[in-house]
């Protein structure tokens, strides 16, 4: 056997790209024609660029799956003529954790462990929408105390402000603003220590919790919090300095990657994909949960649908989330931050060491778990990334009979042939970075 011969060769089966020869027509326009749920006639004019070249004239290549470019391991087969893409082919699976079959044997107070671990870049909203959905089933979602709720967003803006942080980095490493890379992790570090502080961990934290959250705010929190925020306005400003309003910046990204409204809400996309088409959703204004219609905050959508309107709304979110926390701030209530049901709540950590009743309810609720009311049902709040869906089925007892996660990024990745049909290689990784998506969420 020859050295040729004993190469193996992964097959990813029907996920990967085959060549013209291989294929028809047909499926050369499903990629626009079927989500779009045209006539062949109508996804022809769109056209292809350039219209069915010969087989010897294009190449297929793959992309990844590397961490600096793909962001994790994402696989992408490309098409190209030349420099152009023609055809792109996301491939999946590479970091399949098998999340939602270990989520159903594990008890509904264990499962936030399992679910902070898929959008590892914001933990704290893949254990809020799980907790949700666990309280709606037990019936109590009327129930968590006001402290609670305001805790929850506070927690939750600021993930999403250390999430979009480190979208700007990643994004200006991509596209060759190294310093970028350095002043986003600078200031998300920021955040992370306080979330280090108040939940004892800067990412996984298992904090938020199906009845409220593990413990209270420590002492020093508020200032801590303004901290964040007062350091955050001129450095933002000063982001706009380095990258909005650099030519260079603009022509890498203006133009590139462009999604039509009209394909986004076809292929179900939601965050900032969605919102820089134009269309103005957003769940925290559209299906307000917790206590967001008591906040002000405006909705940022672009125009354009390009790699750069997808920058400046994430950049422009984090200014809005810095809003949203001043108002937290002004409205967080005294009382409990978490519900006082001892079904579901196990007893503080001080009375274990006083009463051989607690220490019992303690080990019960920890490994037996509560049970939980037959029933299905999902919850969606809005992540960095979009929406996030949460649906759990119950037979009644400790454990989720079903749970599926609606990632967002599993989601999104879908529009990257959108955006790249047409485009050149060399801005294939700006179009993924402005997807910005967590394979973590994608594979789960």
């Amino acid at each position: 056997m020859t050295a040729v011969e004993n190469v193996r060769q992964t097959n990813e089966g029907a996920q990967e790209m085959r060549s013209r020869s291989e294929i028809g027509a047909r499926e050369l326009l499903r990629e626009v024609g079927a989500v779009l749920r045209m006539s062949e006639a109508e996804a022809a004019k769109l056209g292809q660029v350039p219209a069915d070249p010969d087989e010897d004239q294009t190449m297929i290549i793959n992309m990844g799956p590397q961490h600096p470019s793909t962001h994790g391991v994402l696989r992408l087969m490309l098409e190209l003529q030349g420099e152009t893409v023609l055809r792109c082919k996301p491939i999946i699976g590479y970091l399949h954790t098998g999340m939602e079959k270990t989520g159903e044997e594990l008890t509904f107070l264990q499962g936030g462990t399992n679910v902070t671990r898929m959008d590892y870049l914001s933990p704290l909203n893949n254990e809020l929408v799980f907790s949700m959905a666990v309280e709606k089933l037990l019936g109590i979602e009327n129930d968590i105390p006001e402290r609670a709720v305001w805790m929850r967003m506070l927690l939750s803006e600021l993930n999403r402000m250390s999430s979009h942080l480190l979208f700007l980095a990643t994004n200006g490493m991509d596209i060759g603003a190294v310093s970028m890379m350095l002043y986003g992790w600078r200031e998300r570090e920021e955040v992370l220590r306080f979330f280090q502080k108040v939940t004892g961990l800067r990412m996984n934290h298992n904090f938020i919790r199906p009845g409220g959250l593990a413990a209270d705010l420590p002492p020093g929190w508020r200032d801590d919090v303004l901290s964040i925020l007062e350091m955050l306005p001129p450095r933002l400003a000063e982001y706009d300095i380095l990258m909005t309003d650099q030519p260079i910046w603009r022509e890498r990204l203006q133009g590139v990657g462009v999604i039509t409204a009209d394909e986004a809400l076809a292929l179900g996309t939601s965050g900032p994909i969605l919102r820089s088409t134009g269309v103005a959703w957003d769940l925290r204004r559209d299906q307000p949960y917790l206590r967001y219609e008591d906040v002000e905050f405006d909705v940022i959508v672009g125009t354009y649908g390009d790699a750069f309107d997808r920058y400046a709304i994430r950049l422009n979110e984090i200014r809005e989330s810095i809003r949203i926390v001043y108002q937290i701030l002004d409205r967080m209530p005294l009382g409990d931050y978490r519900i006082q049901n001892k079904k579901v709540t196990p007893p503080p950590r001080a009375r274990i060491d006083e009463s051989m009743e607690a220490l019992i309810h303690h080990f019960k609720i920890f490994t037996e778990g509560f049970k939980v009311p037959e029933g299905e049902v999902y919850v969606g709040i809005e992540s960095p990334r979009g929406e996030i869906g949460c649906y759990i089925v119950s037979d009644g007892g400790p454990k989720p009979y079903r749970i599926h996660m609606r990632a967002p990024s599993f989601v999104n990745i879908q529009a990257l042939p959108h955006m790249m049909r047409g485009g050149l290689v060399a801005d294939a990784v700006a179009v993924i970075s402005s997807v910005d998506p967590v394979l973590g969420e994608v594979d789960r």
